[in-house]
């Protein structure tokens, strides 16, 4: 068994690490969101989770006498950082930003269903009940971002289209 502790460790860090990367990847597309107030409502709320997320694997490690890698999380927040910047110029920012979401979101998802499946074979009940405490609200996050891509895109369009009505002028 000790070779499954070892996956559950590393594990945890690669998701504390993922969590990082969310935090900025989100604080990014926080300060470029003032035309879309619902998407902005609901990302500083997912902000908020995700801080959440990160301290209950950091408290999962202490739990197994670890701690968190610096390095990922370092590593995490700078790819991060990256993409966030990547959209800056682009017209079509805030779609490419809701797929990037949308498709961060299940990572994270896939992330916990596998830690939840190790905590369970080593009988670490605290952690898997941590990870599906996050897993809920990453899949919460998903669905809300997957129901509200129809609307983000239309609101895009007519945003769009008035802004080259404008520049016609």
């Amino acid at each position: 068994m000790s070779g499954t502790r070892e996956w559950l460790v590393q594990w945890l860090k690669d998701a504390h690490a993922m969590e990082e990367q969310a935090e900025t990847m989100l604080n990014g597309q926080l300060n470029r969101l003032e035309s879309y107030p619902e998407l902005s409502e609901r990302i500083r709320l997912h902000l908020d989770e995700t801080k959440r997320h990160a301290a209950r694997l950091g408290t999962c490690l202490e739990q197994l006498g670890e701690d968190t890698s610096a390095l990922k999380d370092a590593g995490g927040k700078l790819l991060a950082m990256a993409q966030s910047l990547s959209g800056v110029f682009a017209g079509d920012e805030v779609m490419k930003g809701s797929l990037a979401s949308y498709t961060f979101e299940h990572m994270e998802i896939a992330s916990y269903t596998v830690l939840i499946a190790t905590a369970e074979s080593l009988g670490e009940t605290e952690i898997a009940r941590a990870c599906e405490q996050n897993l809920r609200e990453e899949e919460a996050m998903a669905e809300w971002l997957q129901n509200k891509l129809p609307a983000t895109t239309e609101q895009f369009l007519a945003r769009s289209a008035s802004d080259s009505d404008h520049a016609k002028r």
